[in-house]
Formats: C-alpha cells, structure tokens, sequence
C-alpha cells in the first residue's frame, strides 16, 4: 500500500499557532517566514479560517482579508493556501443564508485560497452541500472533511448511575464504514478531495490504517490525513496513514509541533526517508523557517503554556545517534506488522528525544479534546468547583447521548462541556439534570444546527424544548447586522466593501468594534489628507510668488490674486505697494 509521493499540508501559519500560542501571530511574524516558505515547496499551506479571522481583528487589530492576502502575494503559486470553515455554519452555530455562504467562499478564493476545507461539527453532509458548490464554481478545491470521533464510553458504575436516563444505551455509531460512508456521500456531491479530521487526536494506529486502507478503497479521490498529539496518537497514527497508501499528510514545523498541535513535520521527513516516499519538500527552506519560528515562539512567550521547546534541529543536514536510529526503524517494522503498542511506545521515544510534552493521560482517558476539558476546567474554577471535574467526566457521554450524539469539534465539544458542567451544578444543588440549559444546548437538541449522528429522543427533545420534531433552523429569520452610517465622520459606512460587510455578518461583535477603528483611522486619513493637499497648494503658491519680480508681486496684489493672511507675505512686500 505504500505510495512513492506523499504530499505535506504545513498547519503551521493556521492550526500551529493556534493550537500552542492562542493564534496570536501578527501579521509582521507571518511576513517574517514567507520568503522561506515559498522557497519551501509545501502542496498547501493552511493560513486562514479557523479562529484566524476573529483573533487578528481581536487581539491584533489588524484586517483578516489583509493578512489572506499578503499571504497569496508572497507565497504566489509555489503552495496552494488553504482555509478552514463550517459549511452552512461558516463560523457561528446557526446556519447563514445562502448569499452570505455564497459570498464568503467566492472572496475567500478570489482572495487566495485554493483549498477550503469544508467541515460540519455534527458531519451532517446536508451542511455541507452549498459550500461544496459555492468553492468549486468559484475555482476553488473543496477539500470535505469527516469530524473523527468515538463512541461514548460507559463504566458500569456510569451506568447505573444513569440508566433512568436511557431507554437502551446506543453503540457502535462510529465505526469506520461510518466514516467511509459519509466519504462517499461527499465524493458523490462534487468533493475534490477527503479529509480525516481527527481534531481531538482520538484516532489510535491501527484505526488509522484500517480507516486509510478502506478509503483508498472505496474513493477516488485524494485522502488527506489530519491528527494531533494530546493523547499521543498523532506521530504513530501519521506513520500508520503513510503506509497504508495515505495521499497527504497534515503537519506542523518543528517549533510549532507537537502537544495539542500536530506531528513534526521533520519527524515525519524522516519516516518518508525511509521508507522511500518523496515529500518533494525543500529541507533547506524548512530549516530556515524553523530557526525564525524558534525566534517568533520566544516573541509568544506569554501565550506558551508549555515554554518547553524542542531540541535544534535541521533536517537538511542531520546525524542521528545509533539508539534514535533503532527506534525509527523499530517504528516502522512495528507499524508495518500491526503491532500498535510497540509502535505507540517507539513513537513515544522519538518525541521525547525531540523534547516534545508527553501524552495527557487525562485528555486521553476522557476522549475528549484538549481545549474541551480546558474550558470545563476553567469554567469549574471560576465557580470554584473545580474539584467537581471529574463527576463532569463522568456526565459528557450521557450530555453526548442526550443531544444525539455529536463529535466532540469546535463548537459541539464547547455546547456539550458546558452542559456536562451545568448537569453537575444541578446535581450539586440537588434539581434535576437539564435544569440549567444553555440556548446552545436547547438549539442541538431541536435540531437547529442539523441531522445528529444519531436521533434525539422525541420525549427529550420535547421536555427540554416545547417541541417534539426536530425543527431546522429557518434562515428566513435570519436578519442581516447593520450598517451603521456614521454622520460625524461625512456619512462613512461601519463596512465600506463586500468583504466588510462579510466581517460583520460573521463576528458581528468583533468585527463591529474593529471596523469602527478603521472609520476612525480613515476619517482621520482623510482629514490629514486635505490639510496636506491644503499645505501642498499654500506652499506652491508662496514658491510662486518668491520667483515673481518686485512689479509683478505689487500688481498680483492689486488684482487680488493673492490673499496677504493666506500667504503671510513680508511687511516691506505691502509698503512697497
């Protein structure tokens, strides 16, 4: 199953910096790296969507169009760039009308992305549908990706606990032909390629390559591997992909790898190395963009929870000791043989000679995302019940299996965490369970965001909501955000262009405080405009009367052609006359 080329997807700009430092990375760090990048050769570059649009009018005050396009204009077409959305979801929970879908993905292209990556947290393809349309008729690659998750887990204690919760408890939902089938939905409707998105890093070696032998079986599109290493899966289940005939591989550079994030890339060079796959990648060119990225981690210091970096390292020019050697090879034979433990614990060795954070045995005792349970965590601790954690724990498969099951992926893995806290503050104060509800909650159950993996329980649905069906959300509802025209600064609209008004329709909060800034700046730009032209024309004048004879000045004057106060001609100028 091995394949001679592998293509590299670098997450670096996008789901690195991101994952590790809170997507703060100004625009002058990107700027920084792209000389090297476009010497680099990647197949794409993921640098947009995401938190990307929302952090960089947040914290950095700076335009997310802007940054795209910088982006495109340096990297040109060395590497596609790629972004991240939710189909009908874009970035929000409810779904948008279709002229807004329609018109983010055609800027978003026209922009620069050549690959949108389309996802829906609840892998509901009907969500995916328009989107998928929108980026092709735009000349654009839809990349369709399946959320990766697993089954809730029950202890027999948990079970008990909360049977009068169920009428039978569900199993066995998300197994692979579950995931093969949603794959084959998406190539039917126009996918260009499909994506495993294991954003939790849940998926272990051997259901990697298990999943990748039997897509590369059933589709004939390119299969795109994408995991991360919290549990410590990620590097184990990338090498299983690549030898189970996987065409691209997502990782992040090495000082932007690793934790939450995504494998190394240099590490997995090293695995295509020898196993003789050409990743068509200019080594030299990563080094470089290592060795900034190093720099730029420091400059990120105060959003680095780990502050912990891997060794130096340059994959154009590098010696490995005998022992690190004998684990790659190890590794791999282990990988080769389906020997999922010998492997796990050789990829494990590797890292740590890298200098990279163990796996979080917590997160991976959970089966949840890293971010889901640091967010349970601090909204615990800011109650001060944070000793209460692990009886949430204990509630997230009955919350999940409540509301029908969703992957755990940005935003359901947020609506459910805060339930499973909301049903342990019921209990804590001794009501029910779902007596505290987030609207969040309530729309899943209902059915506003779309089809769950598996049903909602109609007696559920109607206690919680007031309706027993499940009810699509109605974009007739849906109202555009103002335009604020702004009558102190000569009737400037909050959002000028298509794209402005885009921002808004997308982060109406966000966006609405950042393009009031950019009014301000650009009625104040303005104004010193004028003033300048004001100047420019004053001093051409002055320069012009300095070269009239003394006879000449004296008649200007006469005729009024000039205007003394204006000019502030000399005081002999005027006694002459």
């Amino acid at each position: 199953m091995l394949r001679g080329k592998l293509l590299i997807r670098d997450l670096t700009l996008r789901d690195g910096q991101q994952s590790l430092f809170a997507t703060r990375m100004t625009q002058d760090q990107v700027d920084r790296v792209l000389p090297f990048y476009k010497e680099a050769n990647f197949y794409a570059l993921e640098v947009w969507g995401g938190a990307v649009p929302d952090s960089v009018m947040r914290y950095l005050g700076e335009n997310p169009w802007d940054r795209l396009e910088k982006i495109k204009t340096a990297i040109g077409d060395i590497s596609l760039l790629t972004a991240l959305s939710r189909g009908r979801n874009l970035f929000g929970y409810n779904p948008y009308p279709e002229d807004v879908i329609e018109g983010f993905n055609r800027n978003a292209i026209k922009s620069g992305i050549g690959i949108m990556r389309i996802f829906d947290a609840l892998n509901d393809v009907d969500n995916m549908k328009s989107t998928i349309r929108y980026v092709r008729e735009s000349g654009g690659i839809a990349d369709c990706a399946i959320s990766y998750t697993v089954d809730p887990k029950f202890s027999a204690k948990q079970k008990i606990k909360s049977w009068a919760h169920f009428k039978s408890l569900p199993h066995n939902i998300f197994t692979i032909e579950y995931f093969v089938e949603k794959a084959k939905e998406m190539e039917s409707l126009g996918a260009d390629m499909i994506s495993i998105k294991d954003m939790a890093g849940l998926v272990t070696p051997l259901r990697a390559g298990k999943m990748i032998r039997q897509l590369k079986e059933e589709v004939n599109v390119p299969v795109d591997f994408h995991t991360h290493c919290t549990p410590g899966f990620g590097l184990a289940s990338v090498l299983m992909a690549m030898i189970n005939g996987v065409d691209i591989v997502d990782t992040s550079i090495l000082n932007f790898a690793g934790g939450p994030a995504a494998p190394a890339f240099e590490i997995v060079q090293i695995f295509a190395d020898r196993l003789g796959i050409d990743t068509g990648v200019n080594l030299k060119a990563v080094a470089k963009i290592n060795k900034e990225l190093k720099i730029i981690r420091e400059e990120l210091s105060e959003f680095d929870s780990y502050k912990v970096f891997p060794i130096d390292f340059d994959i154009s020019d590098y010696k490995l000791s005998r022992e690190i050697n004998r684990l790659f090879t190890k590794a791999i034979y282990m990988a080769k043989r389906d020997k999922e433990e010998e492997l796990l614990d050789a990829c494990h060795e590797i890292e740590k000679y890298f200098n990279f954070p163990e796996a979080d045995e917590t997160v991976k005792r959970a089966e949840i995302p890293g971010g889901m349970y640091t967010n349970m965590l601090a909204q615990l601790k800011q109650l001060r019940l944070d000793h209460l954690l692990p009886r949430v724990l204990e509630l997230v498969p009955l919350v999940r299996i409540k509301s029908g099951c969703p992957p755990l992926v940005t935003p359901t893995s947020q609506i459910v965490g805060v339930q499973a806290v909301n049903c342990v503050i019921d209990e804590n104060k001794g009501m029910p369970f779902f007596t505290t509800k987030s609207i969040q909650f309530v729309n899943l159950v209902k059915g506003i965001y779309g089809k769950t993996p598996i049903p909602v329980d109609p007696d559920f649905r109607e206690e919680l909501t007031g309706v027993r069906e499940e009810t699509p959300y109605d974009t007739k509802n849906y109202k555009k955000q103002e335009n604020t025209v702004f009558e102190d600064y000569g009737d400037m609209k909050l959002a000028e262009t298509e794209k402005d008004e885009l921002l808004l329709e997308l982060f109406p909060t966000v966006a609405r405080d950042f393009l009031t800034k950019c009014v301000e700046e650009r009625y104040l730009t303005n104004i010193y405009h004028i003033e300048e032209e004001k100047r420019r024309k004053h001093q051409e004048a002055r320069e012009a009367y300095e070269r009239l004879t003394p006879e000449e000045k004296r008649n200007r004057l006469l005729e009024g052609l000039y205007n003394y106060q204006w000019l502030s001609y000399p005081d002999e100028d005027l006694g002459r006359s």
